[in-house]
């Protein structure tokens, strides 16, 4: 456990540095490179969302992985039970190992045990998925950080007059300003 602390501990020194030295001379860090180290401090999933200035998505990312955590946990006692149960049935002659399920035939102990393996292995998959957004997540407000969004974006439309090979035509223009 002192180790794991030590090197999380460790990681998180080696990014604050990085980040440090990321910044050019006017002390702001370019797009790309401030995406680069959000990325970076995300491999601690909601690190980069808080060097983003997002702190408010930590708890959702920390909920999602507690959720998929207590999920796999599930799925995987449940897999193991039955197939423990499975396996004993099969060495003895479809005699029940546990009062619980001495009504449920063999055959569906067996589904029942794959029912739990294929929703074991999804929970993984969908929580590696959970940590790819984060670290998506992460990079793509690094890119947006200093996107500025002005509150004067309008259109005008004018009427005008075009000259074709025919004569003057009347036609219609837009003007965008953002």
């Amino acid at each position: 456990m002192k180790k794991t602390i030590l090197l999380i501990g460790l990681f998180l020194v080696c990014l604050q540095v990085n980040a440090q030295s990321v910044a050019n001379g006017d002390g702001q860090a370019s797009a790309d490179e401030r995406a680069n180290t959000a990325l970076k401090w995300s491999l601690l999933p909601g690190a980069g969302q808080i060097y983003n200035h997002q702190a408010w998505k930590v708890p959702i990312i920390y909920g999602a992985f507690a959720t998929m955590g207590y999920l796999i946990y599930d799925n995987y006692t449940g897999m193991k039970t039955f197939k423990e149960e499975y396996l004993y049935r099969v060495n003895h002659n479809d005699t029940p190992n546990l009062e619980d399920y001495a009504q449920y035939p063999t055959s569906s102990i067996y589904s029942l045990y794959n029912s739990y393996n294929r929703n074991f292995q999804l929970m993984i998959i969908i929580t590696a998925g959970i940590y790819a957004v984060n670290l998506i997540d992460a990079y793509v407000f690094g890119h947006l950080f200093d996107f500025q969004i002005d509150d004067d974006i309008s259109m005008s439309m004018h009427p005008s007059m075009a000259q074709t090979q025919v004569g003057f035509v009347p036609t219609l223009s837009f003007n965008f300003s953002f």
